[in-house]
């Protein structure tokens, strides 16, 4: 068929998007396709149309149907200063955004920082969850099942390691309500985000579950336990992906000349919009803005959008101290990578070779948490400024000024 015919059959509905992928290559595929949305919706689509991604490296790996590439304005914040494990030096933070006054903002803490020292983080805990939801017969059934799984952790380790060499299993949690099993397996994951690796790995060890419980039935390989972009309290407790603190002591005359208000008053807003109004609020996130800061530096770099819902469960702390104000944010489910998914996108890729990331680390999964640990002090910057601007009242200011 001529591309006029293929194009025709679009617009007659006689031919689906996804079935031209089989009829010409990537790039013309995705020229018909916004040729024919033009078409079917009036609107000219000239902006999507331009773009330096490698449309054949993310059609049918990032994407279907692609008509073209939504740009996002990105800035740069920093240098920030970060004495983590795995990221040590000044590093220049890529946001992606469209919310004026947030890069300033964040850069205004980075500088608050490197004059506080540096900020110190580390990662607590590191494992990426998949929970399957099982049913028994009965509560007999239920107790005979969690004895089987208690007795077989190794055969399920091994069952799992058949389907990758980058990643393994590390334990396993039961929770159990009425004849309903959830079995939420920890994975080490290396520098993959790897919600897909402990998936497939997930689906094998259930797989050797049914072959020994022929009483037991699998419902789904994800029973929301996991719990997988949603807010929850188990990822709040127990964590998910990578449980990361970042603290800072903020000389008090920084905090005058820099943040242009009092120790003081940064203790007391947070007190009382952070925890106290999140407690009213029943909110599962006690911090100013965290998820402004995660979404931008996941959609720079690649990550998986989605999880700044885990991510903003993050909890910031303030306090006074005799040489100075402690800031804290304590990040329990951050979910990043540095291979798979979007990582290997022309434009995210750059983002990520600025903070010596790209790619695999040596040894593997050192460049994931390297990541981790400079998003977790990004983190830290945005609330910083923001809580500083709320208790000096610039916040108005700020974004009459830089945005609206």
């Amino acid at each position: 068929m001529s591309e006029d015919e293929i194009l025709n059959k679009l617009l007659s509905h006689k031919l689906s998007f996804y079935e031209i992928d089989k009829i010409v290559g990537v790039s013309e595929a995705v020229a018909l396709r916004r040729r024919a949305v033009e078409k079917l919706t009036g609107v000219r689509l000239q902006h999507v149309s331009r773009f330096s991604v490698d449309a054949s490296s993310v059609a049918g790996r990032n994407i279907e149907n692609m008509i073209g590439t939504v740009q996002v304005p990105l800035g740069i914040a920093g240098p920030i200063h970060v004495k983590g494990e795995y990221a040590n030096g000044d590093y220049y933070l890529p946001l992606a955004t469209t919310e004026g006054a947030l890069v300033a903002s964040v850069n205004r803490g980075c500088t608050v920082i490197r004059e506080g020292g540096g900020a110190v983080v580390r990662i607590l805990k590191d494992e990426m969850t998949r929970a399957p939801v099982f049913v028994c017969e009965n509560i007999e059934g239920v107790v005979k099942f969690i004895n089987w799984v208690k007795s077989n952790i190794n055969r399920m380790k091994n069952a799992a390691a058949t389907t990758t060499s980058h990643g393994s299993l590390l334990g396993v949690e039961h929770f159990v309500t009425g004849r309903n099993v959830w079995l939420r397996f920890s994975f080490d994951t290396k520098d993959a985000m790897g919600m897909n690796m402990v998936t497939i790995a997930t689906d094998a060890v259930c797989n050797l579950v049914l072959e020994e419980n022929a009483d037991v039935k699998l419902v789904s390989v994800s029973g929301n336990m996991c719990v997988d972009k949603k807010p929850s309290a188990v990822n709040t407790i127990m964590g998910r992906g990578k449980t990361v603190v970042a603290e800072v002591v903020i000389p008090d005359k920084t905090v005058e000349s820099k943040l242009k208000t009092t120790p003081e008053k940064l203790v007391e807003v947070n007190y009382r919009k952070n925890l106290l109004g999140s407690i009213r609020a029943c909110s599962l996130g006690f911090n100013a803005h965290a998820a402004n800061i995660l979404s931008a530096m996941f959609i720079a770099c690649g990550q998986d959008a989605a999880h700044v819902v885990e991510g903003s469960t993050a909890i910031t702390t303030i306090e006074k101290t005799d040489i100075g104000v402690h800031v804290s944010v304590t990040l329990p489910s951050l979910q990043v990578g540095t291979v798979g998914g979007g990582t290997h996108i022309d434009t995210q890729r750059e983002s990520l070779e600025i903070l010596g990331v790209a790619g695999a680390g040596e040894p593997e999964g050192n460049n994931a948490k390297k990541l981790g640990e400079i998003i977790a002090s990004a983190v830290l910057a945005g609330e910083i400024s923001l809580i500083a601007a709320q208790a000096a009242h610039q916040l108005v200011d700020a974004h009459k000024r830089l945005g609206r």
